[in-house]
């Protein structure tokens, strides 16, 4: 038997070089996008297309009036969505989280109204989000224990959520409304920060993200791992300078920076901590992309959906806050219309995948602000709720489409 030559032997493959100039990092991203890595890609081509849209048809969708109302508009969708941008990590779906947020509404004012109790604000709000975590975690326990799937489970919330809502209004109020009595609960989503303190917040935020970057660094540095080009790190801060302090430019203009944008900006942040930086996140990701290699990795799956949940259930509390105190009243309808579907919108138009594992807690604040722009536009072109509601499910549509479309493009280029 024959030793075959060197010439015969088949080498290894060229290990991937690791972008390390500007040119050379646009180009991996790039054939990134090619395989079927999208990124943030699709909704920033789709902002720019809705801007330029309603921009053209009325100058008044760039006045800066337009501008604060659509942040004060954006603000309980993106809440809420947070929530549900963790349950489609899993590839879970959660469907009662509308009438789960006007549950924590109607509790929350319920629970204010003077002398009857007339809780303290903070008090009223522990328990509101006490109860919505817990209808969460009722959801999960039934889910994991049970099998029975998610959608199932959520639909059947959805309606005992909505009868719930309809049995406290109909037993405290006569008119179907209630209004909410504390003045610090009302200013949660209508008062605006002096101009001095949205510049202060500002900057803030610019340093935070900037120091974080910069640890990043020193972090994948020390371990020898690549990191980005200067220059597109540069253009990145840059750019997310921009963003923030023109809105607050823009703002100041109008009424000042919308508080409920620091009450989101916190969530945000939070959780995006929580999803990136935390042995929980990396699970969570894990069980989305493949809950049987999770369990047999060790991780408990059951606890992670049970959790989820929680969270979902928690944010959807809190969206139902902000959204009343938007409104400064619950009222029978609550969680109702189009609240369901802007959300999950929001999450999915924001590339939070449907089929779980991939996404970001931003997707909530990207999609919610597509969203946001879309209906900012069609108000100002008086369009009625029919339009509206097309116009929207086309929006989630094209939204699901690319990502199909982007997961089979990974899937032969064999990116995943």
């Amino acid at each position: 038997m024959s030793t075959p030559s060197t010439d015969e032997v088949p080498s290894a493959a060229p290990k991937r070089k690791d972008p390390t100039t500007f040119a050379e990092y646009l180009q991996s991203w790039w054939l990134r996008v090619q395989s079927g890595d999208l990124g943030f890609l699709p909704i920033i081509v789709g902002l720019i297309i809705i801007i330029a849209i309603f921009g053209t048809l009325d100058s008044r969708y760039f006045s800066e009036r337009n501008f604060t109302n659509l942040l004060l508009q954006m603000a309980p969708f993106a809440t809420i969505a947070i929530g549900v941008v963790f349950v489609l990590l899993l590839a879970e779906i959660d469907l009662a989280v509308a009438f789960n947020s006007a549950v924590g509404g109607v509790i929350m004012t319920l629970l204010l109204r003077p002398d009857d109790p007339g809780l303290p604000w903070p008090v009223a709000i522990a328990i509101a989000l006490a109860v919505t975590t817990f209808i969460g975690f009722v959801m999960a326990i039934v889910i994991t224990k049970a099998g029975v799937p998610s959608f199932v489970v959520s639909l059947a919330f959805n309606l005992g959520l909505n009868g719930v809502v309809l049995i406290l209004m109909l037993e405290f109020s006569n008119s179907g409304t209630i209004r909410i009595a504390d003045e610090t609960v009302k200013d949660i989503s209508n008062a605006f920060l002096p101009d001095v303190w949205g510049w202060i917040l500002g900057l803030a935020a610019v340093a935070a993200y900037g120091l974080s970057e910069a640890v990043k660094y020193r972090t994948r540095s020390s371990q020898g791992l690549p990191n980005k080009p200067f220059g597109i790190l540069g253009l990145q801060f840059g750019g997310l300078a921009l963003l923030i302090l023109g809105a607050v430019w823009y703002a100041n203009i109008d009424r000042g920076v919308p508080f409920v944008m620091v009450v989101l900006g916190f969530f945000l942040l939070f959780w995006s901590f929580v999803a990136s930086r935390t042995r929980f996140g990396r699970h969570v990701y894990a069980v989305g992309g493949n809950p049987e290699a999770a369990r047999r990795a060790g991780i408990n799956v059951d606890r992670i959906r049970i959790i989820v949940f929680m969270i979902g259930g928690f944010m959807a509390g809190a969206g139902g806050i902000v959204l009343a105190s938007r409104l400064q009243s619950v009222a029978t309808n609550s969680g109702g219309g189009d609240l369901l579907l802007n959300v999950i919108a929001a999450a999915v138009i924001g590339g939070t995948s449907l089929f779980g594992g991939s996404g970001k807690v931003v997707s909530a604040l990207l999609g919610a602000l597509v969203i946001g722009a879309v209906a900012s536009g069609m108000n100002l072109q008086n369009v009625n709720a029919g339009v509206k509601f097309v116009v929207t499910g086309l929006v989630l549509l094209a939204a699901v489409l690319i990502d199909a479309l982007a997961k089979r493009r990974q899937a032969a280029s064999g990116v995943r």
